[in-house]
């Protein structure tokens, strides 16, 4: 759940003029530990939302290069290749436009 900038800034102003964590907790119905998490937040008025925090670790080319030089290999056997889960290199395939499907 996400608290409003108004309710983060009463409760910050509680505390630095003096109030403790326990009666901003008590008196603001947050719990502690999310008023610890604003105390040491660079930024406590900002959401960060969830989610990928780094570029993707599988290069789409080099996963379709390697498909085509060893077709045979597992999805383990490329995980393993490339340093990355199964599922990641499922979720590749995927994205690359393979499937388990044969065509005759």
């Amino acid at each position: 759940m996400r608290y409003s900038i108004d309710l983060r800034k009463r409760v910050l102003s509680f505390i630095e003029t003096g109030g403790s964590i326990t009666d901003a907790s008590r008196r603001f119905s947050v719990s502690r530990s999310i008023i610890y998490k604003w105390i040491n937040a660079d930024d406590p008025f900002t959401y960060q939302k969830p989610g990928p925090r780094k570029p993707r670790s599988l290069d789409p080319q080099l996963l379709k290069q390697h498909v085509l030089d060893f077709p045979d290999h597992s999805l383990r056997e490329r995980a393993s290749y490339f340093g990355v889960s199964p599922f990641c290199v499922w979720y590749g395939l995927k994205n690359i436009g393979y499937t388990y499907k044969k065509r005759n």
